[in-house]
């Protein structure tokens, strides 16, 4: 009861108000009732009025100043570029490439204005005409179409300050907020600077920002190059971004395009027989997805990303900040030349697919794990998955139960990706048993990059295998034969063709791959048929330290172990290194470090850092030595292990080369140069577990070498590289064609006692080995006694 009361005295007041108007208008009396309307007339623009002035006072936060509004600066991705001027990729969190106003074709304005804010020169930043057709339309009419009022520097507004949330005010507040920003940007900014900024700041759907961004991804063209109708296209998709997508939804692209073409013609920026005639045309798109995996050589950005970071850490801006590779709009120039480097990629995707498709028919319904099931324990170790679920504290039963859970996920495949219910476990076999590839392709005189494939994919295979390291087979044994040759060694020693152990160390009897011990070999003949035997002799009685010295200064950077197996290449060197031994080769004999990175500069083209080559070339061996050996390796491609080079892909270029193939066939390996062009590649499974079961399919000839064939068949067949491609060898000197005159191959009857003229005895060929393993002693005792004597004083 009690607080019955209470309300009745509350509402008492207002009852008793009611009453008196209600018989006031009954005399007649209509003052009151007027008053009332009055009051709730002025309700509401004392609202907007309050909100205004709050606004306009910082209240509901602060509104940028005409300073920050000249500096504004939209976070730029860095484009990275091909020496022939071709966008190879970009770093960014929000795709966008700043442009400038006459970067737009007029089309893409016109288009703009007739559809998104047709007084746009009009007015001063708020349309006020709109605003109140808007108004009218939407509270009085109740119409649904009613447009949305706001102009394009209101657009551009929130497009640079995006919307806050004020709770059941958040919508006026916001409006008014952008008008005011609105008006600002119309002081400070032309109209043509307010396009460009717009135009630079409109989103096109996901994170790509900007018409250039917009143009290139959907037409692949520059947006100076749009046509009306494929600016109608994309200005057409501003009302909605997924809706209007014409990729995804062409139809809706296509009938909101002839919507924009209409409205050109209204506004008179399109006479009607040509709107009506682009209006017929189908929708033709030209999608190019550029992200961090797509676009061309992507290895290779990925690999410079690291440089890049490391750069922009160390350098500042005017205002004294580190740059940012994903922010500031850095252009970046490197040496890869975008044919040669398509022509790679393609060559590596067409061979691979092959070859993986073999694979699979080799293997069949087995699998290389079904012997050896810790190919795969070891492959769910190292995956992300694992490692997160591991940190985490889950017990093996728990991880185990997560990786036999099957869930949707996309796969690669050779025809395209796939969408499958797959487990985790399951998913991991499926990638295993993958090959990969490498390629990589330089200029030998310059040391410039010209093409790097790191994988055949990078979404789904990141691991660069241009700088991870395989053990190198027979494509390290030019180094041995280099290193004999710089010893000395007559190129027609004839080699016995025999299997010896060698006790010393560990009993290591190195064999052939065909099982043949008969014969001597030449140092050419040795080399073009890449018989183990020659390669091993020729270690031992050059000296292995001999052999490592020559590997290191030709461009090998890991230590290489000290035993004569490395002469068979039981070294893992990255196909980086291996590709810049044999540039030396092709340089006759001089180093020339490679490169890749040649300039930096800001958004603006000013140049903020040149990156030239770090050394000039350095002569690591004679000239007389280098043509050799390019004689010899020419005699590989033309009748010895390289031959399909001449005989399936019908190359008529001057090639040497090597192929390489590992124990049991797990890396297959092929480098080869032309006068001008050096390049490698490499072929294998990601665990080295993973292989054929034959050396007839695993072999570098068969696995490699397609990928090289398929690579210099496209560079024959493009007139730009007619030099490149009829580049010949110079001539052997008549003094070094006389020392290679001989034959490659001498039964033991034919050779006689040649081989101990030329080396000596048995017994002198030990002795002379026991003396360069005491100067490695010695070597090592001096460096021991170093290291301790730096532990005792420093330095």
């Amino acid at each position: 009861m009690k607080q019955q009361f209470s309300m009745r005295r509350l509402v008492r007041p207002f009852i008793a108000w009611w009453q008196r108007l209600t018989t006031e208008t009954r005399r007649g009396n209509y003052r009151p009732l007027f008053r009332l309307f009055l009051v709730l007339l002025a309700l509401p623009f004392a609202l907007v009025a309050t909100l205004y002035l709050a606004v306009w006072l910082g209240l509901t936060g602060p509104l940028p100043t005409a300073k920050d509004l000249r500096t504004i600066q939209n976070a730029t991705a860095s484009e990275v570029y091909s020496a022939d001027g071709v966008l190879l990729g970009k770093y960014f969190i929000e795709n966008r490439t700043n442009i400038e106003y006459a970067q737009i074709a007029p089309a893409v304005i016109d288009a703009l204005v007739a559809t998104e804010d047709a007084r746009f020169y009009e007015h001063e930043g708020v349309d006020l005409r709109s605003l109140g057709r808007v108004v009218v339309k939407s509270l009085l009419l109740q119409q649904e179409s009613a447009g949305g009022g706001s102009t394009l520097s209101q657009q551009l507004a929130k497009n640079l300050f995006p919307r806050r949330t004020y709770g059941p005010l958040t919508m006026p507040i916001n409006k008014l907020r952008e008008m005011m920003i609105a008006r600002r940007l119309e002081r400070v900014y032309s109209k043509q600077d307010i396009l460009t900024l717009y135009l630079n700041t409109v989103p096109f759907g996901g994170n790509l920002f900007g018409i250039e961004a917009g143009a290139r991804r959907f037409f692949n063209v520059p947006a100076a190059q749009l046509t009306p109708e494929q600016a109608a296209v994309l200005v057409g998709m501003l009302k909605a971004t997924t809706s209007y997508n014409p990729k995804r939804h062409p139809e809706r692209a296509q009938a909101r395009r002839n919507v924009v073409l209409s409205q050109m013609v209204r506004y008179q920026y399109l006479d009607a027989p040509t709107a009506d005639s682009l209006k017929q045309l189908p929708l033709k798109l030209d999608y190019h997805l550029v992200t961090h995996n797509d676009g061309l050589a992507p290895y290779l950005r990925a690999h410079l990303r690291r440089e890049l970071q490391a750069w922009c850490e160390a350098h500042t801006k005017a205002d004294g900040t580190p740059y940012n590779l994903y922010t500031d709009g850095l252009k970046i120039y490197t040496t890869v030349d975008s044919r040669l480097q398509a022509y790679a990629e393609k060559a590596v995707a067409r061979q691979m697919a092959r070859l993986q498709s073999l694979f699979f028919k080799h293997w069949n319904n087995r699998t290389p794990w079904d012997r050896d099931p810790n190919i795969i324990l070891t492959a769910q170790q190292r995956s992300p998955r694992y490692r997160q679920l591991k940190a985490a504290g889950s017990s093996d039963e728990e991880i185990r139960s997560q990786f036999q859970q099957k869930v949707p996920m996309t796969i690669f495949t050779w025809d395209g990706e796939k969408e499958r219910d797959m487990s985790p476990l399951d998913s991991i076999r499926y990638y295993q048993l993958f090959l990969n590839a490498g390629f990589l392709a330089m200029r030998p005189q310059s040391g410039e990059v010209l093409a790097w494939v790191g994988g055949i994919n990078h979404k789904y295979f990141q691991y660069d295998h241009v700088r991870s390291r395989r053990q190198v087979g027979s494509t390290f044994k030019p180094i041995v034969y280099a290193a004999a040759l710089e010893s000395g060694v007559d190129p027609c020693a004839y080699i016995p063709n025999e299997r010896r152990t060698y006790e010393e160390y560990d009993n290591w009897s190195p064999g052939n791959a065909e099982g043949n011990y008969e014969g001597f070999y030449s140092m050419q003949g040795g080399l073009t048929h890449s018989v183990n035997t020659v390669a091993a002799h020729l270690i031992m009685e050059t000296g292995i330290d001999k052999v490592s010295e020559l590997a290191h200064r030709m461009g090998v950077q890991p230590e290489l172990p000290e035993v004569p197996s490395l002469a068979l290449g039981t070294a893992s060197i990255s196909l980086y290194d291996m590709v810049s031994v044999y540039a030396t080769l092709a340089n006759r004999g001089a180093y020339v470090p490679p490169h890749y990175l040649v300039r930096i500069t800001d958004a603006r083209g000013q140049v903020l850092d040149q990156f030239a080559p770090d050394r000039l070339p350095k002569r690591v061996m004679k000239e007389s030595t280098a043509d050799l050996m390019t004689h010899m390796l020419e005699s590989v491609v033309d009748s010895g292990t390289a031959r399909r080079l001449r005989t399936q892909f019908r190359l008529p270029n001057d090639i040497a080369g090597k192929t390489g193939t590992t124990q049991s066939h797990a890396d297959g390996w092929f480098i080869g140069y032309t006068p001008e062009l050096v390049a490698g590649a490499w072929v294998g499974a990601e665990d080295p577990r993973v292989r054929f079961r034959t050396i007839s399919l695993g072999q570098g000839s068969a696995t490699a070498l397609p990928i090289w064939g398929d690579f210099m068949q496209q560079v024959n067949k493009d007139p730009e590289f007619r030099s490149l491609a009829r580049a010949q060898f110079p001539e052997l000197s008549p003094r070094l064609a006389k020392r290679l005159d001989c034959e490659m191959y001498r039964d033991k009857d034919k050779a006689d006692n040649i081989f101990e003229l030329l080396f000596g005895t048995d017994h002198e060929r030990e002795k002379r080995r026991e003396e360069r393993r005491e100067h490695r002693q010695q070597g090592k005792k001096k460096k021991n006694l170093g290291d301790r004597l730096r532990d005792l004083f420093g330095g």
